[in-house]
């Protein structure tokens, strides 16, 4: 028998729907069965490819004892973190303000009928270990506690919301100029915490923090920085070199377990991916560095292969357990090797990605790094470079081929907005630095998926998967895709897409801002009724939506002369501004859009016919160049709006504008480059 999640979307509440215990998924009828019957509510919070939350299920969930208890003294709703990331922000706090640990999946969270947490935790063990309760046991401990310690709970709710309402950012009581200053000192902190042996931000675990580390290289290169640039570009290099990324099939793990990237968890997730795969397209196109291009050759190549569906969307994630356990997809043995490799493939293969070393990977099995690069391989086996490299190579093909033929991790085949959004950036960006069209078209198959099946009626969905399109979009679904349309259209302009950026920043200042305090809400104004409306300024695992919001609104207000979008992201920055004077590089994105407040990215508008203004496009897309968009808008668009219908010239001519300052056309590619050096 299945329960209520059989008829979901999301891979994650179909993974419970053959559990034992009466799972609800969040929504009114379980909400009004909680109030109805007084009962307390258990709130469990994961998502498909979270090894933990798995643990969890196969210990507890799919037991049928605990299950009998479950269903006697609770409500029990499952909720996928990534289809409801609103629920999941807020009860994230709540764990943290109620137990002072940070949280994380699954999260296990026991709330009143009113939605009011009053217990919580993470993963919870069957039986007690880990000087954790048994679940069993808990679950009497805080069916007693709901009955006996009403009025204590009652008094521990109150407290507890007000303390959430102070997590809402709420404008400073003295009016502080807004200056760049912060975004130097998130620099500066950046410096101070990056380490200089291995790369990386902080200690163990490592994750890749693309927010932090695009501000670095941008900054880097703007004000002549080579110490910040060094952040970016180290990290970059040993993140390429570690067990984080996929040595054989492309993409990133989640994060490192240990400071020298070499164990990953082995989720991989699309929105880190995205990121990564713009970064180190900048990075390539900063340093020509070898290693960098193949990381986005292999990671674009793994997008379109594993990730993208048929339809055009991208899908969610890959799970970190193959058969039960973790990594077993991605690790080896020398015995594996040497069977599938011939001897001097297996000398270059095991001395470069490090099975000359002791195993890494629980005591038998390694992990594929790179232990030392190809020349220093080449040059201890005595052959020449040019040899290694080519049976490296070839060693690298028939390992991937093998590991094809294994029990592949689980795909999360749901397709979310956001998500998908920072993967169309991603792609696009790759694919300009590139010169790459299937990535460009990798991209717009995506878009296209999006505006089809999530735009409805003027209004963004969330998410779709199995034909079914649902769930109200929150304000990093709208925020990314206007960054996503800002990007392709760079690549090739559209001017479908440039209304539909506009409907995008339209509907952002409509169902998001708050005109009162400034920023934006992440959920919109007539979504369902939470505990809170939380506004978020911060970057977290995916990059601040009120960062990415102002950064995006402040850039089609340069393109179009559109002033309302520049005072919505104006009142953002000083919103946040207080934030960012005291913790700058936890809010490099919206460090990233003060950096551009204060001084106007340069914006490139060619005109001419088709094929002239993309041979200049083409060209500057060589070159790394932060705070600087260029749109190749042929004289024979139609209908462009009057900041963009710039008149046509004899040949190609091109408007170089800061802001509401312009440059006289410029009809001369050797003038041009002069100009933009000296912007």
């Amino acid at each position: 028998m299945t329960n209520r999640l059989a008829q979901q979307t999301s891979p994650y509440l179909l993974q419970h729907a053959d559990n034992p215990v009466d799972w609800y998924p969040w929504g009114e009828d379980a909400l009004r069965l909680a109030r109805e019957q007084d009962r307390p509510i258990l709130l469990s919070i994961g998502y498909s490819a979270c090894h933990w939350c798995h643990v969890m299920a196969h210990e507890s969930f799919e037991d049928a004892d605990i299950a009998a208890r479950m269903n006697r003294d609770f409500v029990n709703i499952k909720v996928d973190r990534e289809e409801r990331p609103d629920i999941d922000q807020i009860y994230q706090t709540a764990h943290q303000m109620l137990t002072r640990r940070a949280g994380g999946w699954p999260l296990t969270m026991f709330l009143t009928p009113d939605q009011k947490p009053f217990f919580g935790g993470t993963y919870f063990p069957k039986t007690a270990r880990y000087n954790l309760p048994g679940f069993a046991d808990l679950l009497e401990r805080i069916a007693a506690l709901y009955r006996e310690q009403g009025q204590t709970i009652a008094a521990q709710n109150a407290q507890l919301t007000s303390l959430l309402e102070t997590t809402v950012a709420r404008p400073s009581a003295s009016a502080v100029p807004l200056s760049s200053e912060p975004v130097s000192t998130a620099v500066a902190e950046l410096k101070r915490i990056f380490d200089s042996e291995h790369g990386g931000l902080g200690g163990a675990p490592k994750f890749p923090h693309p927010s932090e580390l695009e501000l670095a290289l941008s900054r880097g290169v703007i004000d002549d920085d080579p110490q910040a640039q060094q952040v970016a570009l180290f990290t970059l290099r040993k993140m390429a070199e570690g067990g984080i990324y996929d040595q054989l099939g492309g993409g990133f793990c989640r994060y490192s377990v240990d400071e020298r990237w070499m164990i990953p968890h082995f989720e991989k997730m699309l929105y880190d991916n995205a990121a990564l795969l713009r970064l180190y397209s900048d990075a390539w196109l900063l340093t020509g560095d070898e290693l960098f291009g193949r990381v986005c050759e292999h990671t674009a190549a793994w997008v379109m292969r594993e990730m993208q569906s048929p339809q055009g969307g991208y899908y969610s994630s890959l799970d970190a357990d193959s058969e039960h356990v973790e990594g077993k997809y991605y690790v080896w043995t020398r015995e594996q090797l040497a069977r599938l490799l011939d001897a001097h493939e297996y000398a270059v293969a095991s001395a470069y990605f490090g099975l000359s070393h002791s195993p890494n990977f629980e005591g038998a099995h390694w992990h594929l790094y790179i232990a030392q690069p190809i020349d220093k391989v080449a040059a201890a086996l005595g052959i020449a470079v040019p040899a290694a490299e080519q049976l490296l190579e070839r060693a690298r093909h028939k390992l991937f081929l093998a590991r094809e033929q294994r029990v592949r991790p689980g795909r999360d085949e749901k397709v979310l907005a956001s998500w998908n959004a920072l993967m169309i950036q991603g792609m696009a960006r790759a694919g300009r630095a590139f010169g790459r069209a299937q990535w460009i078209a990798s991209a717009r198959g995506a878009l296209d998926f999006l505006r089809t099946t999530l735009w409805r009626e003027e209004r963004l969905l969330a998410t779709y998967k199995d034909g079914r399109a649902h769930l109200n979009a929150y304000l990093d679904d709208y925020a990314f895709l206007l960054a996503a349309l800002l990007e392709l259209m760079q690549t090739y302009f559209r001017s479908a897409d440039l209304r539909f950026a506009t409907e995008l920043a339209e509907a952002l200042l409509e169902r998001f801002e708050d005109r009162v305090d400034g920023g934006f809400f992440f959920t919109s104004g007539d979504h369902e009724p939470l505990i809170l409306r939380p506004k978020p300024g911060p970057d977290a695992a995916t990059p601040s939506g009120n960062g990415v919001a102002a950064l995006g609104l402040q850039r089609l207000a340069h393109l179009l002369g559109e002033p309302r979008y520049l005072d919505a992201a104006q009142s953002t920055l000083r919103l946040f501004f207080p934030q960012l004077q005291q913790h700058p590089s936890a809010l490099s994105t919206l460090c990233q859009a003060l950096a551009e407040h204060q001084l106007a990215p340069t914006t490139v508008i060619l005109r001419g016919s088709a094929a002239q203004t993309k041979s200049w496009q083409e060209r500057l897309a060589h070159g790394y160049a932060p705070s600087t968009l260029v749109l190749a808008l042929a004289n024979e668009i139609p209908g462009l709006p009057p900041a963009l219908d710039k008149p046509a010239r004899p040949g190609v001519n091109a408007w170089v504008c800061r802001g509401v300052e312009c440059l006289p056309p410029i009809a001369e590619w050797d003038e041009l480059q002069s100009a933009l050096r000296t912007r």
